[in-house]
């Protein structure tokens, strides 16, 4: 679970500011991912409202594998780092895998995309909650004991040593503070996500597939004229978006705990593509927005409220409340891809 420092006096702000900004990052990118696998089914003209059910399967999938292989790593028979990258790949599979739903109904069969993403959205935690109680014995509680700390980029070593406090860090309180930062906060999916952000990007805006695939999204009917294939281009987008989405799941579940839910992050991530006005740059600005509402939220900062005996459950709020503030005044400027949730029909051209 996410976790604030606090120490001894003189240094509880220097932990806090170190644990807030490592929180806000692994928090916010995988709220970025996910809205970016948003944009990217979008952008070819699908809706993916199913990017909530998505990333609980990614979740479920990485966290099971994390499971599986728990007890061969800890035996040291099994490379942790191996571990954590077989669980990447799995979130990234199921992903990928229920994204094909959405594609095959709303593609082939040119069912109502609002319906197809509701139903993986009840379907997603239903399934994982099902699984774990077959495999397992038991429902909606985690599948581990916290996170194992393989799954960060620091060591059990880097974090007993140099980060354990100012005076024992060989550079001071700078290294202290990037030691906080850099050591104990990050998972091994953080430098990943940031890679596939860029790659996401690039492939949109600065290929010829992605013109082609946003070309589906705002004019099928012409792309089609010119030789595209649109019904390729828009299940080539689906299966980004779900792959992506898988991942974004099990990194978010990674920071806040897995139990078959990602607690709305998927609507979360609709929201910030809608504030973004589905361009890269004003995603990745309102996704640090709304993480930082979250992170602030649970970092015990905001005074309490008098006479509630735990108001820092109304500050979980904020994020939600943002959602509503944003979607009202976003509206008015929004540009959504002209034929997004519109099943393609060639003989309308």
């Amino acid at each position: 679970m996410i976790d604030f420092l606090i120490s001894s006096q003189g240094i509880v702000s220097l932990s806090q500011a170190a644990s807030i900004i490592g929180n806000l990052i692994v928090v916010a990118l995988p709220l970025i991912l996910v809205a970016y696998a948003g944009m990217t089914s979008e952008r070819s003209g699908v809706i993916n409202l199913g990017l909530e059910g998505m990333m609980v399967f990614g979740a479920f999938a990485g966290f099971f594998t994390l499971k599986m292989l728990d007890e061969p790593v800890q035996n040291g028979g099994f490379p942790a780092q191996l571990a954590v990258f077989l669980a990447i790949l799995a979130a990234a599979l199921f992903g990928f895998l229920s994204s094909l739903l959405l594609s095959f109904a709303a593609i082939r069969l040119k069912a109502n995309q609002t319906i197809v993403g509701t139903a993986i959205n009840i379907l997603a935690p239903a399934f994982a909650i099902l699984v774990a109680w077959a495999v397992f014995g038991q429902g909606m509680t985690a599948m581990t004991d916290g996170t194992p700390r393989w799954c960060y980029i620091g060591s059990e070593l880097a974090i007993s040593s140099s980060a354990i406090s100012p005076e024992t860090s060989t550079g001071g309180l700078v290294a202290y503070f990037f030691s906080n930062v850099f050591m104990q906060n990050f998972f091994l999916t953080t430098p990943l996500i940031i890679a596939l952000l860029v790659f996401v990007a690039v492939f949109l805006f600065r290929t010829r597939t992605g013109l082609r695939l946003r070309a589906c999204g705002e004019n099928p009917q012409a792309a089609d004229s010119v030789g595209i294939k649109v019904s390729r281009m828009r299940y080539l987008g689906t299966s980004i978006s779900g792959t992506l989405a898988g991942i974004g799941g099990f990194a978010l579940c990674l920071s806040i705990g897995y139990e078959a839910t990602v607690i709305g992050f998927g609507f979360l991530a609709l929201a910030v593509m809608i504030f973004g006005n589905w361009k890269p740059l004003p995603i990745v600005l309102g996704g640090f927005v709304y993480a930082f509402a979250r992170v602030i939220a649970s970092s015990g900062l905001i005074p309490q409220i008098p006479g509630v005996s735990r108001s820092e459950d109304l500050y979980y709020c904020l994020p939600y409340l943002l959602t509503l503030v944003v979607l009202i005044f976003a509206s008015r400027r929004s540009h959504a891809p002209k034929a997004e949730g519109i099943p393609y029909d060639k003989s309308a051209r």
